[in-house]
């Protein structure tokens, strides 16, 4: 859901891949049903662990404007922007991405900001774009009358517009994973975590992905020393 991103472009080169030649650092993505309050939490989770945070609009934006989408690959190193370019092939090669121009653009920003890490990417398929061994993959749910409930308090709409929109958004998100990536956003076998955010609450969930980032960047970092 819209809200102010809390994200900058870092301006410095990206780190380089690891060992195995896979990105340095993590990467989040979060799917999230309507109302679950996906974006606050990622936000919240960014801030816990010091990344950036990038959201729909955010990604849509910088996907659909020629200056900025250049601004996020030109920072990547040599290395980073062969991970990406060879990680985009292999899912068109897999007919794993759609070739509609916009989502080529979108794939491309975000394998860009999977290159570097440490970022959280909130919606727009990033957990199917960015593969499993560099990524903490999340799926935030929540029951359907607490996430009518809470758009209908943060838009200031009726219980039934509520219902409505929550039907609208669950609906297109619905549409486009299978559109374009040829997944499920239901198949909870794809996540790493699965957080219920109305028993949780907002910052016990960004807690707990926050947590689970630094424990899967932790084992990444000893599969790296055990292979050296």
């Amino acid at each position: 859901m819209p809200e102010s991103p809390h994200h900058g472009y870092r301006g410095e080169p990206a780190p380089s891949l690891g060992s195995a030649g896979t990105p340095a650092a993590l990467t989040i993505a979060i799917s999230r049903e309507a109302g679950a309050r996906g974006s606050t939490i990622g936000g919240l989770a960014a801030q816990k662990l010091g990344w950036q945070v990038y959201n729909q609009e955010l990604l849509e934006y910088i996907a659909q404007e020629g200056a900025f989408r250049q601004n996020v690959v030109d920072t990547l190193s040599p290395e980073g922007a062969r991970w990406a370019e060879d990680r985009l092939q292999k899912m068109l090669r897999e007919q794993n991405l759609s070739q509609h121009p916009s989502i080529m653009h979108l794939a491309r920003i975000i394998l860009a900001l999977g290159a570097q890490g440490q970022v959280v990417i909130i919606g727009r398929g990033a957990g199917c774009i960015l593969p499993p061994d560099s990524t903490l993959n999340v799926r935030i749910v929540a029951p359907l009358n607490d996430r009518i409930a809470y758009m209908s308090q943060w838009l200031r709409l009726t219980e039934k517009q509520a219902a409505e929109e929550v039907r609208l958004r669950d609906s297109r998100r619905a549409e486009f994973i299978p559109t374009h990536f040829h997944r499920q956003p239901a198949d909870i076998y794809q996540y790493d975590l699965l957080l219920n955010s109305s028993l949780l609450g907002e910052d016990s969930t960004a807690e707990l992905i926050a947590a689970a980032a630094r424990a899967k960047d932790a084992a990444r970092g000893q599969e790296v020393i055990s292979d050296q």
